[in-house]
Protein backbone atom coordinates (compact mmCIF):
# COMPACT_ATOMS: atom_id res chain seq x y z
CA UNK A 1 0.00 0.00 0.00
CA UNK A 2 1.26 3.47 -0.85
CA UNK A 3 1.81 6.22 1.75
CA UNK A 4 -0.59 9.05 0.92
CA UNK A 5 0.25 11.52 3.67
CA UNK A 6 0.91 15.15 2.79
CA UNK A 7 4.53 15.02 3.99
CA UNK A 8 5.43 12.07 1.80
CA UNK A 9 3.81 13.78 -1.16
CA UNK A 10 5.72 17.01 -0.54
CA UNK A 11 8.99 15.11 -0.10
CA UNK A 12 8.54 13.51 -3.48
CA UNK A 13 8.11 16.96 -5.07
CA UNK A 14 11.34 18.49 -3.72
CA UNK A 15 14.37 18.16 -5.97
CA UNK A 16 17.17 15.91 -4.65
CA UNK A 17 19.60 18.84 -4.43
CA UNK A 18 17.44 20.50 -1.77
CA UNK A 19 17.06 17.41 0.38
CA UNK A 20 20.78 17.16 1.22
CA UNK A 21 21.70 18.69 4.59
CA UNK A 22 23.48 22.02 4.56
CA UNK A 23 27.24 21.73 4.79
CA UNK A 24 27.99 24.31 7.48
CA UNK A 25 25.45 26.95 8.39
CA UNK A 26 26.76 30.16 9.96
CA UNK A 27 26.05 30.53 13.66
CA UNK A 28 22.68 32.01 14.41
CA UNK A 29 21.61 34.55 17.00
CA UNK A 30 20.91 31.85 19.57
CA UNK A 31 24.39 30.40 19.15
CA UNK A 32 26.03 33.81 19.49
CA UNK A 33 23.99 34.60 22.60
CA UNK A 34 24.81 31.23 24.19
CA UNK A 35 28.48 31.77 23.39
CA UNK A 36 28.43 35.23 25.00
CA UNK A 37 26.80 33.82 28.13
CA UNK A 38 29.30 30.97 28.42
CA UNK A 39 32.24 33.33 27.89
CA UNK A 40 30.91 35.66 30.59
CA UNK A 41 30.52 32.72 32.94
CA UNK A 42 34.11 31.65 32.22
CA UNK A 43 35.39 35.14 33.01
CA UNK A 44 33.44 35.15 36.29
CA UNK A 45 34.89 31.77 37.30
CA UNK A 46 38.41 32.98 36.48
CA UNK A 47 37.85 36.12 38.56
CA UNK A 48 36.61 34.03 41.49
CA UNK A 49 39.69 31.81 41.28
CA UNK A 50 41.99 34.85 41.14
CA UNK A 51 40.38 36.29 44.28
CA UNK A 52 40.61 32.95 46.09
CA UNK A 53 44.30 32.62 45.20
CA UNK A 54 44.99 36.19 46.29
CA UNK A 55 43.15 35.85 49.59
CA UNK A 56 44.78 32.51 50.43
CA UNK A 57 48.25 33.87 49.73
CA UNK A 58 48.84 31.40 46.92
CA UNK A 59 49.24 34.27 44.43
CA UNK A 60 50.98 37.53 45.29
CA UNK A 61 50.31 39.41 42.05
CA UNK A 62 47.45 41.78 42.78
CA UNK A 63 47.71 43.40 39.34
CA UNK A 64 46.76 40.24 37.45
CA UNK A 65 43.90 39.60 39.85
CA UNK A 66 42.57 43.13 39.29
CA UNK A 67 42.87 42.76 35.52
CA UNK A 68 40.94 39.48 35.67
CA UNK A 69 38.27 41.14 37.82
CA UNK A 70 37.92 44.05 35.41
CA UNK A 71 37.64 41.71 32.42
CA UNK A 72 34.83 39.86 34.20
CA UNK A 73 33.13 43.16 35.07
CA UNK A 74 33.29 44.42 31.49
CA UNK A 75 31.99 41.09 30.22
CA UNK A 76 28.99 41.25 32.57
CA UNK A 77 28.29 44.86 31.60
CA UNK A 78 28.35 43.91 27.92
CA UNK A 79 25.96 41.01 28.54
CA UNK A 80 23.58 43.30 30.44
CA UNK A 81 23.62 45.81 27.58
CA UNK A 82 22.92 43.01 25.10
CA UNK A 83 19.97 41.93 27.23
CA UNK A 84 18.68 45.51 27.37
CA UNK A 85 18.88 45.87 23.58
CA UNK A 86 17.08 42.57 23.08
CA UNK A 87 14.30 43.65 25.44
CA UNK A 88 14.01 47.04 23.71
CA UNK A 89 13.75 45.33 20.31
CA UNK A 90 11.11 42.94 21.62
CA UNK A 91 9.09 45.78 23.12
CA UNK A 92 9.31 47.73 19.86
CA UNK A 93 8.01 44.73 17.93
CA UNK A 94 5.16 44.32 20.42
CA UNK A 95 4.18 47.97 19.94
CA UNK A 96 3.84 47.54 16.17
CA UNK A 97 0.31 47.49 14.89
CA UNK A 98 -0.55 44.78 12.43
Amino acid sequence: MKDITMISHLNSLTPPSLTRPAEKAPPGFTDMLANAISETNKKQVEADRAIEKLSSGEDKNIHEAMITLEEADISVRLLVQMRNKIIEAYQEIMRMQV
